[in-house]
C-alpha cells in the first residue's frame, strides 16, 4: 500500500509540473520508466486528488489533453476489449459513428464554403442536414452515460472524471444548438458569412468531439472496466436498454426484437396504512406512475430515494441514481442553485422554487417543494416536472367528453 501511495504521489507530481508549464515532451523523457505502465484508474485517482487539494476542476479539464499527451503510449496499450453486447462495446460503437459524422461535417462545411450561394449548394445542404441529425442523436448516448454509467463509477469512488465528461457533454449540447440555429438562419444570411461561420463551428465541434471520445475510450471506459464489478454490468445494460438507443442498436436487441420493459415480478401483497385510506403497494405504485407529471424525491441527506415511472418521462431516470447525491445528478454549473434551494427548504426560508424551460417546441415547468412531517421537520425535497405546453394553450371551457 505504501508503494502504491508513493507511486500515485510521484504521478501527481508529474501532472503538477505540467500544470506549472513544463514541456510535455521533456516530462515524458524525464519520467519514461514511471510512465511506462500508468493505468486509467491511476489517472482518475490523481485527478480526484488534485481537485480535492484545491485545483479547480476546470483547470484539470483544460489540461486533460496535455495529460493524455504524456500518458498516451501507456494508455493505448490498455484499451478496453469487451464482447459484443457489453455496454462499453455499445458506447464505443456509437463513438465510431459519431467520429465518422464529425469528419463528414468537416468535409461538407469545406465544400459549402467553396460554393457560390445556397442555391448551388443544395446537395451539400441536404447532406449537412442528415449529418447534423446523426450528431444530434449523441444526446441518447450522453443521457445513458449520465444516468447509468456515471452513477456506477461514483459508487466505486470515481467522481471527477464523470463530472468533467458531463461538463463536456453540456458544451457539446450548446455547440449543437449553435449549429442548428446557424443552419436555420441560412436562407436569410449573407452566404459567405454563413459558410465561414459554419466551417469554423464544424471544426470546433469535430475537435472537441475527437478529444472527448479519446478521453472516454482511453481513461473513463478502462477505469470503469477495472472498478465496476462483473455482476453489475448486466444491471447497467438493462438500465441502458430502458433509456433506449439511437444511432446504434446492440445486436442482442436487433436479433431478438426484444424491447426494454419496466421491471416485473410477483405482485406485492398487503396494505400500506396511509391516511385517509390504505392502499396496496401495487395500487400506490400504479397511482404514482399514472400521474401526468414526473416526480422525484430526495431525502434529508440529499440522496435520491424515489422517482415515478410514467409512460413518457420528460427527464430520464434509471435505478442507478437511487442513493446518488442529488448534486451529482445536475450539471456542475447549476449545483450552486440546487444547494441554495435545499438549504432554503431546510431552514424554512421558502416553500417552493420553480423554473420553466423551452425544450424544442415544448414548455416544461419544473417545481421543487420541501417535504415535511406533521411536526414540520424536514424530510427531503420533491421535484415535480410537467409539460405545460397544451395546458398553457387552453382557452374558454370544455364541459363535455
Amino acid at each position: 500500500m505504501g508503494k502504491e501511495k508513493e507511486r500515485l504521489s510521484a504521478l501527481k507530481d508529474i501532472i503538477e509540473q505540467l500544470h506549472a508549464g513544463e514541456n510535455p515532451q521533456q516530462v515524458r523523457a524525464k519520467f519514461k520508466q514511471l510512465l511506462a505502465n500508468v493505468s486509467p484508474e491511476e489517472i482518475a485517482k490523481i485527478e480526484e486528488k488534485l481537485i480535492e487539494d484545491g485545483l479547480p476542476r476546470e483547470e484539470v479539464r483544460r489540461l486533460c489533453d496535455v495529460h493524455l499527451a504524456v500518458f498516451q503510449d501507456s494508455l493505448e496499450k490498455q484499451m478496453v476489449d469487451v464482447p459484443v453486447g457489453h455496454p462499453l462495446h455499445t458506447f464505443m460503437e456509437e463513438h465510431r459513428i459519431f467520429s465518422r459524422n464529425a469528419d463528414k461535417l468537416g468535409t461538407i462545411t469545406k465544400k459549402l464554403k467553396k460554393a457560390d450561394d445556397l442555391e448551388s449548394a443544395k446537395a451539400e445542404r441536404k447532406h449537412l442536414e442528415e449529418v447534423v441529425h446523426q450528431l444530434m442523436e449523441k444526446e441518447s448516448h450522453n443521457v445513458r452515460e449520465e444516468n447509468v454509467l456515471f452513477p456506477y463509477l461514483e459508487k466505486h469512488g470515481i467522481t471527477e472524471p464523470p463530472a468533467i465528461m458531463w461538463t463536456e457533454h453540456n458544451e457539446m449540447r450548446e455547440n449543437m444548438k449553435r449549429l442548428r440555429a446557424l443552419m436555420e438562419t441560412a436562407p436569410k444570411a449573407d452566404f459567405d458569412k454563413f459558410a465561414s461561420s459554419l466551417e469554423a463551428l464544424g471544426k470546433e465541434i469535430g475537435e472537441s468531439l475527437s478529444s472527448h471520445i479519446y478521453k472516454e475510450n482511453n481513461i473513463l471506459y478502462p477505469a470503469a472496466m477495472k472498478t465496476i464489478a462483473a455482476e453489475e454490468w448486466p444491471q447497467i445494460r438493462k438500465q441502458c436498454d430502458q433509456l433506449g438507443y439511437s444511432v446504434f442498436t446492440p445486436e442482442y436487441l436487433r436479433t431478438t426484437g426484444k424491447k426494454a420493459a419496466k421491471g416485473s415480478g410477483a405482485e406485492p401483497e398487503g396494505q400500506i396504512p396511509l391516511e385517509p385510506g390504505p392502499l396496496s403497494l401495487q395500487e400506490l405504485e400504479a397511482v404514482l406512475d399514472s400521474l401526468p407529471v414526473d416526480i422525484s424525491f430526495v431525502d434529508r441527506q440529499d440522496k435520491v430515494r424515489y422517482f415515478n415511472q410514467p409512460k413518457e418521462r420528460i427527464f430520464p431516470r434509471t435505478k442507478a441514481v437511487i442513493g446518488r447525491s442529488v448534486q451529482k445528478c445536475h450539471p456542475q454549473k447549476s449545483v450552486h442553485l440546487v444547494n441554495q434551494i435545499l438549504d432554503d427548504f431546510r431552514n424554512g426560508l421558502r416553500d417552493s422554487a420553480e423554473f420553466w424551460i423551452q425544450m424544442g417546441p415544448r414548455l416544461v415547468h419544473i417545481r421543487y417543494f420541501p417535504v415535511r412531517d406533521k411536526q414540520g421537520s424536514y424530510l427531503g425535497c420533491l421535484e415535480v416536472t410537467q409539460d405545460i405546453t397544451d395546458i398553457k394553450n387552453i382557452e374558454g371551457e370544455k364541459r363535455l367528453l
